[in-house]
């Protein structure tokens, strides 16, 4: 058996081709199984997931006992998911690849676009069922005593012409000031908040919420157990979920993060970007809210 060290000596991280027959060129014989009907992306993608895995198997010298772990902790997830909660996702998020894929996703798109609002991860807490509500509306149906309640407001346009784009939908979801979202939260109304909103003829839309405050990833399923074992902490940075949709543009996802949270430097899925920080200021003669925030958003047209 070829030992780690020499496995980490192999150009590539190959691991060679080593004598007992689970080399290089076992690895080719398990790409090359593709049949021919097999389209050109998958076998891209494929190809090339099969020989990282591979490599990353004989580099660390993994053993059927971690192996299974692996496979547990994957099955654990799925078995935890639900049209509520993705745990799945939420283990891509702990390693980064979300944020990763979310970065290689927005760099290609601005390679052609500039000015493009930033993207940012989704989250597993979105809900495909959230409800449409009026313009000047609260998302907040049960506002804790510790909440500071926020009006925003903004406009969505094109960002090559600055043209308004009406009838968008800007869709928004956040945590309470406990840690939870609605759907972790037997005391919260259902779709307490969050809210779809549709832009007027100014590309304008306009709602109450709160101020987030910083929440820890779940620790009751595999992505809070893995960040335990790796001696990393729970927290993700106060932000605010958005997705925005219009016909004809490229649709957005993304999240703001309070510029005064102290875990900005260290979210703990790698999402924070400085484009996405905003600053909550004081709002006068609003009975409703203590604090504002204007927040504008640009959509590419779709290629």
């Amino acid at each position: 058996m070829t030992s780690a060290t020499q496995l980490q000596q192999q150009p590539n991280g190959q691991g060679g081709d080593d004598d007992d027959g689970m080399g290089a060129e076992f690895t080719r014989t398990v790409v090359e199984a593709m049949g021919p009907a097999t389209s050109p992306r998958l076998r891209e993608v494929m190809s090339a997931l099969i020989r990282h895995v591979h490599d990353f198997a004989r580099e660390v010298q993994l053993t059927t006992d971690e192996w299974m772990a692996g496979v547990q902790l994957i099955n654990a997830a799925g078995q935890m998911s639900n049209e509520k909660r993705n745990e799945g996702q939420l283990l891509c998020d702990v390693i980064g690849l979300e944020s990763l894929v979310d970065h290689i996703t927005f760099s290609a798109a601005t390679k052609s676009t500039k000015g493009l609002t930033a993207s940012a991860i989704l989250g597993p807490f979105w809900r495909h069922d959230t409800p449409l509500r009026e313009n000047g509306s609260s998302i907040s149906f049960d506002t804790p005593a510790d909440a500071q309640v926020v009006f925003m407001h903004g406009r969505v346009a094109d960002v090559a012409t600055g043209a308004p784009l009406a009838d968008a939908t800007v869709e928004v979801w956040q945590a309470s000031t406990n840690g939870l979202y609605e759907q972790q939260d037997d005391e919260q109304v259902e779709h307490n908040l969050r809210g779809v909103f549709k832009t007027d003829a100014q590309g304008a839309y306009s709602l109450y919420c709160l101020r987030p405050t910083p929440y820890p990833v779940p620790q009751d399923g595999p992505a809070g157990k893995l960040l335990g074992l790796m001696d990393r902490h729970v927290f993700r940075p106060a932000h605010i979920h958005f997705m925005v949709v219009a016909d004809g543009y490229r649709s957005l996802v993304t999240q703001i993060f309070d510029e005064d949270c102290k875990y900005l430097a260290n979210d703990s899925v790698f999402a924070v970007k400085d484009d996405l920080r905003v600053r909550f200021e004081p709002r006068a003669g609003d009975e409703r809210a203590s604090l504002e925030l204007e927040y504008n958003i640009n959509l590419a047209k779709a290629e």
